[in-house]
């Protein structure tokens, strides 16, 4: 018999109003280990070729695999599945409008609450860089050859990856 899925989001722990007035820290604390597991062991692991958030999300995350290494507590796997497709998870673990992509998507939104795509990428951004995990990245056979980027905001940085990982030398300028 399949166990019986929790159908409320973990919610993100936030800093008290009384404690976040006196500082500039982010009100969203993020999961800690615990409830970043408790949260991915919601997703209903849809078959990439099926699932829906997959096909929400603009950067085509392998969404159900990197919730997946959560469960197993493998954060360096879930990073390196992210960083497939995705260069910034700790920024569009932030930022991106996943209420309205990856998640709008989500099939465990039909039986309860969506699952919270975005705080899990975040979670493992930050869980990364606070303890010094790097991602093993395939880069394609050098060119050669050189590019310049103008511009070091998120575009520029993400393009930048794509043409490093396909073997160029790149500059950002």
């Amino acid at each position: 018999m399949p166990k019986e899925v929790k159908k409320e989001r973990i919610e993100v722990p936030e800093q008290d109003a009384g404690v976040r007035i006196h500082n500039f820290e982010e009100v969203s604390m993020g999961y800690t280990m615990e409830l970043a597991v408790q949260e991915a062991e919601r997703c209903l692991h849809c078959p990439p070729e099926k699932a829906p958030c997959i096909k929400g999300c603009p950067v085509d995350v392998n969404i159900p695999a990197f919730i997946s290494k959560i469960i197993e507590r493998d954060m360096k796997g879930a990073l390196e599945i992210i960083k497939e497709t995705n260069s910034l998870p700790g920024i569009t673990g932030r930022v991106c409008p996943q209420e309205e992509q990856c998640e709008m998507h989500c099939m465990m939104g039909k039986l309860g609450d969506k699952i919270n795509i975005g705080k899990l990428e975040r979670f493992v951004a930050d869980y990364a860089r606070e303890h010094g995990i790097l991602a093993n990245i395939k880069i394609d056979e050098k060119k050669g050859k050189k590019v310049a980027i103008v511009g070091s905001g998120p575009a520029g940085l993400s393009c930048a990856s794509d043409l490093i990982k396909a073997g160029y030398e790149v500059e950002i300028m």
